[in-house]
């Protein structure tokens, strides 16, 4: 039993040489059956991994590409020297993303019959809305639409707006993309003598950005409603947008889960 519980806890399957990263009753079966010889049923499985404090979870996914000693530098170094430098200018800090919203990106339920799938007729039309936005550990929330790819010209316009609208020098932390430190961004930064800073999250690790549960409440929200045509998903998507950026609670409590929380008091 204390195997098995290490095996969960402190591992998944493929340290085990099993085919697969999630731990499933049929694996802890296979297990099982391997190690020890012990053949048990899936429920008895599930009682005996109940018994041991262990329930199914969604999984949260992390790049293994991501580097462990990048990223205590820039909770322990980068991160509280932006936030030092915050409170000694005066400046905001936001936390910058892009996403491309799908009007096919369905991701609520539904009640229906046991054993028959319900089924939802939407158009078959797909349609996608590219966004930009920033969040603060004050609670604000701004963002904007682009057409076409992202570039350090483009990103150089959202910073103007941002820095316009917060009336205060900002510091912006975005993640790795090249146009984010590219030719254009890196004069407008040199240009605003100090009113504006840019700087990048670590590497693979997109968990570390609390501008990230903008686009997840904003695609759980928009999979609840039916859109037929392009004008009706951007009203629809714009609406939410707005939304959330009037709800400061909602924003605050993107700052509040395990992997935000370290940016909670930069204000």
């Amino acid at each position: 039993m204390q195997f098995l519980y290490n095996a969960i806890t402190l591992g998944d399957p493929r340290q085990c040489q099993l085919p697969f990263c999630l731990w499933t009753l049929t694996l802890v079966r296979q297990l099982l059956k391997r190690k020890f010889g012990i053949e048990l049923s899936k429920s008895g499985v599930s009682r005996l991994l109940g018994h041991l404090g262990l329930s199914p979870q969604r999984p949260i996914y992390r790049s293994y590409k991501r580097d462990p000693k990048e990223m205590k530098k820039y909770l322990d170094e980068t991160f509280p020297g932006l936030r030092a430098r915050a409170r000694q200018i005066g400046a905001t800090i936001f936390f910058v993303d892009e996403a491309a919203v799908r009007s096919d990106a369905h991701r609520g339920t539904t009640w229906g019959k046991i054993g028959q799938t319900p089924v939802v007729e939407d158009s078959g039309d797909r349609f996608s809305i590219k966004l930009i936005s920033a969040v603060s550990p004050r609670g604000d929330m701004k963002f904007s639409c682009f057409e076409g790819r992202m570039n350090g010209e483009s990103f150089v316009e959202f910073l103007k707006k941002l820095h316009a609208d917060a009336g205060r020098p900002i510091i912006v932390i975005a993640d790795n993309a090249s146009y984010h430190t590219g030719g254009a961004v890196q004069r407008y930064v040199a240009q605003s003598q100090g009113e504006v800073t840019v700087e990048n999250l670590p590497t693979y690790s997109p968990e570390l950005n609390p501008d990230e549960q903008v686009w997840n409440h904003a695609k759980a929200r928009l999979s609840q409603r039916f859109v037929a045509t392009k004008d009706e998903f951007k009203e629809a998507l714009l609406s939410i947008m707005r939304s959330i950026q009037r709800t400061v609670d909602l924003v605050l409590s993107f700052f509040q889960l395990p992997e935000t929380k370290y940016a909670a008091d930069a204000v």
